[in-house]
């Protein structure tokens, strides 16, 4: 598989003002993620794995929130033009479809997905995108189009200006291997990288 980021393990404080308000954990390797955020105080836990295919798209993902005795999951598949699952609460079921956008964007609101649609952009050689994306919710779990856009900001392709939905805007900052290493939004909530893994290849 050819990735478009760096493989390794990577660990991502949020804070607003200088408070921590949760932590994130993801893991990339051999095309499969899996991450989690967990609030500084709290026992809310939004949990997610995902199967990519060769290009690096999201081919499947089950997430599950937990909130004490209350657990939610999904389940989604990526089949055709469209993100096909359901939601499971309870005894209930619940099947959803959404609409995939041109190229196949998922996000499921972790840091990484934003790396991994960045990584396309910049894979396909533009500077500036505007598109649909399916991307899930990490409390209902529903996943639901949504168009988004993205500039590279100047000169430089480590930063870029994300705009997830309309009125809200994020800075973002890449290392050299895609990997975000800040990420800052309109209201003042900053997620920045605090460790991180780099998987090693292993010999021929």
């Amino acid at each position: 598989m050819s990735m478009l980021i760096a493989d390794g393990e990577f660990r991502y404080d949020i804070r607003r003002a200088g408070e921590l308000l949760a932590v994130e954990t993801e893991t990339l390797a051999w095309g499969r993620i899996h991450g989690s955020r967990r609030p500084a105080s709290g026992s809310n836990v939004y949990e997610v794995e995902a199967w990519l295919d060769d290009a690096g798209l999201v081919r499947s993902v089950t997430a599950s929130y937990n909130r004490g005795p209350f657990t939610r999951h999904a389940s989604y598949e990526s089949i055709d033009s469209f993100l096909r699952g359901n939601i499971s609460t309870g005894g209930s079921r619940n099947d959803l479809t959404t609409k995939l956008g041109r190229y196949g964007e998922v996000d499921a609101d972790l840091v990484i997905f934003r790396a991994l649609t960045i990584a396309h952009i910049r894979d396909r050689g533009q500077t500036r995108w505007t598109g649909r994306i399916a991307a899930i919710d990490p409390n209902t779990l529903v996943a639901a189009t949504s168009k988004q856009s993205c500039r590279q900001r100047g000169n430089d392709p480590h930063l870029w200006i994300y705009e997830p939905r309309m009125g809200d805007a994020e800075e973002i900052e890449l290392d050299d291997s895609g990997i975000v290493v800040r990420r800052r939004d309109s209201r003042g909530v900053e997620t920045v990288l605090v460790s991180k893994t780099e998987r090693e290849e292993p010999n021929p």
